[in-house]
């Protein structure tokens, strides 16, 4: 196939190649996370219809965040030596696709288990490899805006994905339903992924001959920069609870009707989008010291969900929300100016793996912490974030200094 790519002597043309595969990308991940972010928002109480008790949803939910993030140190340092970007991105995403309407047909609690934890497989796999495609893409239309956009589109999916499959349980009252009707995002997922390679072949190259930017070669180490980055990201990632413990809290603490917990989730997702459009416009502007407002604001989210009644929960889900957005858009972007191109799908794979680690660690050390102390998760939480932006400055020292 022709390569529909403009020469480089057409930056303009460039940027509007770039800004379409971007929104492309963007929409394959809209129907993906429609399907599984609408599976994940049921596959705890599933499981327990299946059988499964609370240690061992806890365990596989905790089991999944961990290979999604920590498997992407294989498949980051695969798709770099490979190559092969949209090979391995495509067969993530069948794996991840596959996993979710296959729930429908699980008579038992184990293997439900194994095909959530499938899901998230599939996600560690492609994630670098898209990340690579898209930050290549987005050379030319600002990093924090490429990827603030995709997130965005992304965050359109996560919102209403979850409220569809609450209105077929509404409607027919079983969760086998809601999974077997998420068998129509999942193919419109790999619909769309498929016109995506078939009309970009090369995607990192959009934006023409890229400078590398201030780190060592391809076969040194990487920058201070990144290192150094990487621990800031890693004290954010373990400050920050999951939502699911955060459900787990307002279930137990009975301050609202429990048909709000969903909807929080609903308005978390979008602040999320939106503040992944904004943010990333203005991390284009000025740089990555725009995460130390944004650590310090979301910080908040602690006491206003754990401490606080129903308008405090809601101001909390939405600083949630907004803390979400930093952590998928503004934060992976950042990386991409740490490292020459090359490096990339290793760095995104070393990143996220350690980022995942991190978060995994974190959550265990909050779960044990609300069996004895609210207020001591809420610490937990607060501290670590805060911790995280002296950091944030130094990583911005490092960086004019390079």
């Amino acid at each position: 196939m022709t390569s529909n790519l403009p020469s480089p002597a057409e930056p303009h043309a460039r940027a509007r190649v770039a800004l379409r595969f971007v929104v492309l990308l963007g929409i394959v991940s809209l129907f993906a996370d429609f399907a599984y972010e609408g599976a994940r928002s049921v596959t705890g109480p599933f499981l327990a219809v299946l059988g499964a008790s609370g240690a061992i949803v806890g365990t596989v939910a905790g089991l999944g965040e961990l290979m999604g993030y920590g498997l992407r140190l294989v498949s980051g340092p695969w798709s770099e030596r490979t190559r092969k970007f949209w090979p391995i991105a495509i067969f993530g995403y069948i794996v991840q696709m596959a996993s979710v309407p296959a729930l429908a047909l699980a008579r038992t609690w184990p293997v439900a288990a194994l095909l959530i934890l499938s899901e998230r497989t599939g996600k560690a796999i492609r994630s670098p490899s898209r990340d690579v495609m898209l930050s290549g893409a987005s050379q030319h239309i600002g990093l924090g805006w490429g990827f603030g956009l995709h997130e965005a589109l992304d965050q359109v999916g996560a919102l209403f994905g979850p409220l569809a499959v609450a209105a077929i349980l509404y409607w027919r009252g079983q969760y086998r339903y809601a999974f077997a009707l998420l068998l129509v995002p999942a193919v419109l997922t790999l619909s769309v992924l498929l016109v995506a390679r078939l009309a970009y072949p090369r995607p990192e190259q959009i934006a023409g001959r890229e400078a590398s930017p201030p780190a060592p070669s391809a076969k040194g180490k990487y920058s201070r920069a990144f290192w150094v980055y990487l621990a800031g990201a890693a004290l954010v990632a373990a400050g920050f609870a999951d939502f699911q413990l955060i459900a787990f809290h307002f279930e137990k603490a009975e301050a609202f009707p429990k048909l709000w917990i969903p909807i929080l989730y609903s308005i978390a997702m979008a602040v999320s989008g939106a503040g992944s459009l904004i943010f990333g416009k203005l991390y284009d502007r000025f740089g990555i010291g725009m995460l130390v407002p944004l650590t310090l604001v979301s910080a908040f989210f602690a006491p206003l969900v754990f401490l606080g009644g129903f308008g405090a929960a809601v101001a909390g889900a939405a600083l949630w929300g907004l803390g979400m957005g930093v952590h998928e858009s503004t934060i992976p972007a950042a990386v991409t100016t740490m490292v020459p191109a090359e490096r990339r799908p290793s760095a995104y794979g070393l990143f996220t793996g350690a980022y995942g680690v991190a978060w995994f660690l974190g959550s265990a050390a909050m779960g044990v912490l609300y069996d004895h102390s609210i207020p001591a998760v809420v610490i937990f939480c607060v501290a670590l974030e805060l911790l995280a932006i002296p950091v944030f400055l130094a990583v911005r020292r490092l960086a004019r200094h390079a």
